[in-house]
């Protein structure tokens, strides 16, 4: 605490912002002049409960909760101060990342950085440590009254990106590095106004809070340069989101996944464990992972046909991608299930949810690759909210209230789509 107060004294800090994700991965947020910080953050910030477990739809944005108890009582953002960063791109203000509890210091138990939290340290006490990063694909859009972004052809990682996009982005990774988000690269990615941006791989739970800030800060910043950045698609063409994931020591010293380099030693034997589990859950990985009818489009092939959850050593096209770095002796799992538009709390969770049950379980990868076939991967998000809900032990791993209260969006946001016009407008501007 009191370092932070120096920080503050010494940057000229006038304002602190008590955020907080919600189940979309949205950031809902009170700001606190500094003057009350201390109190703050030791008492906490109240908010209303159902500030935090609405949909994103404005024509009904309480699902069904209203009448469920303790919906409309206030909760309190509590702060975690490993997390408090000055934000560049916002004058004189600094943030803090902050898990919502009860008034009685209960976490909320539908928090998805709570569920992330705790599944990490249930790796935690087995001796492990999950490093992981990010890589998003973002639609950087022009406003109406400009040539932005949009306006330009863009294909896959071509060098002649357009000049005028380049502040926007080199602001973006440099203020990103000031609040610890270190932006491994960025480059163009396929459709027009996609931009692809990878961060670098941090441990336990620090890789999905630079995951949230990326996709606030990113926001915020593109409205400065007269640009619209989102993460979620309407047209057709998800936005990819991967999460590069592996196996270390409780401390963080030393890589479980690399096997020996006999055949096939690409993946250690608790790393092929792991595999296993997350190719065993990957139906309901999908719906975890891929949250939105619009967000689904990898689920599908081109021809119609139906598609199976697949693990390959370093080919892109699969589910789950082994990728081993030969020079730096390290391996690591891509898991491509997922959109952009997931909520990366709740992607960390489930991966490390399906992860774990393999280990526990001892289950086999070799069993899993030769039925491979029986891993359809749901198309519609209906069937997917239906794999989720027959998952019984992912969804025991992540938790009642938390599975309960993500169904129950999902159905309402399923059941409402075809008369809710405004809905994909919604998700465009906050996801």
């Amino acid at each position: 605490m009191e370092r932070i107060m120096q920080q503050m004294s010494r940057e000229n800090i006038n304002f602190v912002r008590f955020e907080a994700g919600d189940l979309h991965g949205v950031a809902r947020s009170k700001t606190v002049p500094s003057r009350h910080f201390q109190e703050k953050a030791v008492y906490g910030v109240s908010m209303p409960r159902s500030y935090l477990e609405l949909t994103l739809s404005p024509q009904s944005n309480e699902v069904d909760n209203a009448a469920t108890a303790n919906f409309s009582s206030d909760i309190l953002l509590m702060p975690d101060l490993r997390t408090f960063r000055v934000l560049p791109w916002t004058p004189r203000t600094a943030r803090l990342i902050c898990d919502p509890c009860t008034v009685a210091g209960a976490g909320l138990r539908t928090s998805p950085r709570l569920v992330a939290q705790q599944l990490l340290g249930q790796l935690q006490s087995l001796g492990f440590s999950l490093r992981s990063s990010f890589t998003y694909e973002c639609c950087v859009l022009g406003a109406p009254d400009r040539a932005g972004p949009s306006t330009t052809p863009m294909f896959p990682a071509t060098t002649l990106l357009s000049n005028p996009h380049l502040p926007f982005l080199q602001q973006l990774v440099d203020s990103m590095y000031c609040t610890g988000t270190d932006v491994d690269s960025f480059a163009s990615a396929g459709g027009p106004g996609r931009v692809e941006i990878a961060l670098r791989p941090e441990l336990g739970i620090a890789a999905a809070d630079s995951a949230f800030t990326l996709r606030t800060g990113v926001k915020e910043m593109a409205r400065q340069h007269g640009y619209v950045a989102s993460f979620f698609a309407d047209d057709g063409q998800s936005n990819a989101g991967v999460l590069s994931h592996s196996l270390w020591d409780a401390n963080g010293r030393r890589g479980l996944f690399p096997g020996g380099e006999a055949r096939g030693g690409e993946l250690s034997e608790l790393g092929k464990k792991w595999l296993a589990g997350l190719l065993c859950h990957s139906a309901a990985l999908s719906c975890l992972l891929s949250p939105g009818r619009d967000c689904r489009s990898h689920m599908r092939s081109k021809d119609g046909a139906r598609i199976y959850a697949t693990c390959a050593y370093n080919d892109n096209s699969g589910s789950f991608n082994v990728k081993r770095h030969a020079g730096r002796g390290e391996v690591h799992i891509d898991n491509n299930l997922g959109s952009a538009a997931g909520n990366p709390y709740v992607v960390l969770a489930a991966t490390v949810a399906a992860g774990l049950d393999g280990i526990k379980r001892n289950l086999s990868l070799e069993a899993g690759l030769s039925q491979q076939q029986r891993h359809a991967l749901p198309v519609k998000l209906e069937d997917a909210v239906e794999a989720l809900a027959e998952d019984h032990l992912l969804c025991s791993a992540l938790g009642e209230p938390f599975i309960q209260y993500f169904i129950t969006m999902k159905k309402f946001e399923i059941e409402t789509q075809e008369v809710d016009e405004e809905r994909n407008k919604c998700l465009e501007y906050f996801i």
